[in-house]
């Protein structure tokens, strides 16, 4: 007789392994994500001793947001959102190419690497206490400039919009362009060789390999670094928080939204601080739509390009 092949299930072991993340997840993620959104519907916050609701109101905290400083508080944190990214972006894929091409022979590129890298490492609130001493009215890059004679009066950074924001934006340029370059690296890193070197014997320069091989075959590190730094530019708060002692000066003009929420949570107003949650919630899934959407490429070789263009002249 002949005996029959045993086949052994492991399978269980996998859901058995990945069980924890999902209880962590549903307990400190899912559920308040819930409790946020049934918030967002009530009256609910503390005057004084007294406490109010929570009494069902209905999408009256979301109006009432759509009336107050909301809009401009987005405002604020988009403009300092592209002055930081638009940098960052920018220097992250110069440096990327640079140190992965081997043409260029560039030596001590990992020394390199952990220099840039550092300033992530750095805690945001230590980061932003650093400028806040040195750019301050009496700090020591005034100092500097008095000493050397380069300005007669010291200067309020901090007193006008565009010193403010800009150095929120090079501060969050500062922390996380190094990131975004070892990525980039690595996407770049991940291009066969074989194609560059086609493209020199074509006569492809420096410019046009950049533009139209490394660029379009690294899209997805791409857009995954957008849709991140879309998420984190809507969660920017501890920058300007301890650069502006949470007062958004001058005239809330560095108020983000999560400086605004966090004015909610403050003053106990949970059903505000929800509606807002959620408002947050939504932006961020649709920019993040938009984005992939232009960013993902489903036809890279412009097969179904060429299907369609041939349909088109087959119905004339």
């Amino acid at each position: 007789m002949k005996q029959k092949n045993k086949k052994i299930d492991y399978s269980k072991w996998g859901y058995l392994f990945i069980l924890p993340f999902f209880v962590s997840f549903f307990i400190f993620s899912f559920i308040p994500l819930v409790d946020t959104i049934r918030y967002s519907f009530f009256e609910y916050y503390r005057s004084g001793i007294k406490e109010v609701g929570p009494n069902f109101i209905g999408m009256a905290n979301y109006i009432s947001l759509l009336g107050s400083d909301m809009l401009k508080y987005a405002g604020n944190t988009l403009i300092l959102w592209i002055i930081g990214f638009i940098p960052q972006i920018v220097i992250a894929l110069l440096l990327a190419s640079w140190f992965v091409d081997a043409r260029l022979k560039i030596r001590g590129t990992q020394f390199f690497k952990v220099v840039i890298y550092l300033p992530n490492l750095i805690m945001a609130s230590a980061f932003a206490m650093l400028f806040f001493t040195m750019f301050s009215t009496n700090g020591p890059i005034n100092s500097i400039l008095m000493s050397l004679g380069w300005i007669s009066e010291r200067i309020d950074f901090l007193g006008s919009v565009f010193g403010t924001r800009a150095l929120v934006g090079f501060m969050n340029f500062l922390m996380w362009f190094g990131n975004t370059t070892i990525m980039l690296m690595a996407a770049i890193m991940g291009i066969s060789p074989d194609i560059f070197e086609a493209s020199e014997i074509d006569g492809c320069n420096s410019v046009h390999r950049f533009f139209y091989i490394t660029l379009p075959l690294i899209r997805p590190i791409l857009a995954y670094t957008l849709i991140t730094s879309i998420i984190g530019g809507l969660q920017m708060f501890d920058v300007p928080q301890i650069l502006t002692n949470g007062q958004g000066t001058p005239d809330r003009t560095s108020m983000t939204l999560i400086m605004f929420l966090n004015s909610h949570l403050k003053s106990r107003n949970y059903g505000m601080a929800g509606a807002l949650s959620v408002y947050l919630f939504i932006v961020s899934g649709i920019l993040c739509f938009f984005v992939y959407r232009m960013t993902n490429d489903n036809d890279p070789d412009g097969s179904k390009a060429a299907a369609k263009r041939a349909r088109k002249q087959r119905r004339k």
